[in-house]
């Protein structure tokens, strides 16, 4: 059975939908008491583990909680980083020592992001302090997978689903005439969601052991984006108003100039390759067009 940790996540609550779809047996846990049940096991990694075990047939984990959020982690390196890496590295490592493979997402936040398609080998240069806790977290995981334990790492950066709520706002504005704003100072490279959640499946599936990444090709800026979808509504490229991230007060490491990883190993292992960021924003818009 795999499971995935983080299920009230985005990314982790897609996963666990995908491979049941699959016919896969899979379970995922919630850190929300409410939410918790037989079929849901309940898992905060602000509290102790010491009683915690993973479900009876967990053959292979995707680590996907975290306290993601940028300002977050700088407004609070001291609690995130109890989370994210003494927390998390508590876990893998009660889990490989059961022999249970782990699989653990990270972030392109890893590299400052001055130069595009990182090489998974290249070594680290964090700007932010979630990209230092990514570090620190990927560090230890890779010691124990020099030691042979059954262990992957899986970098992603903007992960994208339907409906986006970003995208959504701007074509709700501009189809009214009213004018949306765009950061120019900061790129994407989006993902769509369900190659992510075919790659994790992959890689559960077949245990595979590396560092493995996933964005798409080459980056655009967000105001780039917001007159892609102008263009597409026959609004005026007016309306799309040029601002600036830095501008808004983001903490470090949010406009990095590139985000992109270098995708090859899994394009040329499995076949998971990104589209070019435009067609991933169009593939949003039609999927708006006909849920409409």
């Amino acid at each position: 059975m795999f499971l995935i940790v983080g299920g009230d996540s985005e990314v982790g609550g897609a996963a666990q939908r995908a491979l049941r779809a699959q016919g896969l047996e899979v379970t995922a846990t919630t850190r929300r008491r409410d939410r918790a049940s037989n079929d849901r096991p309940f898992l905060d990694l602000s509290a102790p583990l010491d009683f915690w075990e993973p479900p009876p047939a967990t053959s292979a984990v995707c680590v996907c909680a975290a306290l993601a959020r940028l300002a977050t982690c700088a407004a609070d390196p001291e609690a995130t980083t109890f989370v994210n890496v003494h927390q998390t590295s508590a876990l893998t490592a009660k889990l490989l020592a059961r022999g249970i493979y782990v699989l653990f997402l990270s972030s392109n936040q890893v590299f400052d992001g001055r130069a595009p398609l990182m090489p998974a080998d290249a070594p680290y240069s964090p700007v932010s302090e979630y990209g230092r806790q990514k570090m620190r977290m990927e560090t230890l995981l890779r010691e124990q997978m020099a030691r042979g334990a059954p262990a992957a790492i899986l970098r992603l950066a903007k992960v994208v689903a339907t409906p986006m709520p970003l995208i959504d706002g701007w074509i709700a504005d501009l189809s009214e005439g009213r004018p949306i704003r765009a950061f120019a100072d900061m790129t994407f490279a989006p993902t769509p969601m369900d190659l992510v959640c075919g790659a994790i499946g992959s890689l559960l599936d077949e245990r595979a052991t590396g560092i493995f990444q996933l964005t798409g090709p080459r980056d655009i800026t967000y105001a780039e984006a917001g007159q892609f979808v102008a263009s597409h509504l026959g609004a005026s490229s007016a309306l799309v108003r040029e601002t600036r991230a830095r501008d808004a007060g983001l903490p470090d490491g949010a406009t990095p100039p590139h985000t992109t990883l270098d995708s090859s190993r899994l394009r040329d292992r499995y076949g998971y390759e990104a589209p070019d960021a435009m067609a991933v924003i169009a593939a949003l818009l039609a999927a708006r067009q006909s849920a409409s």
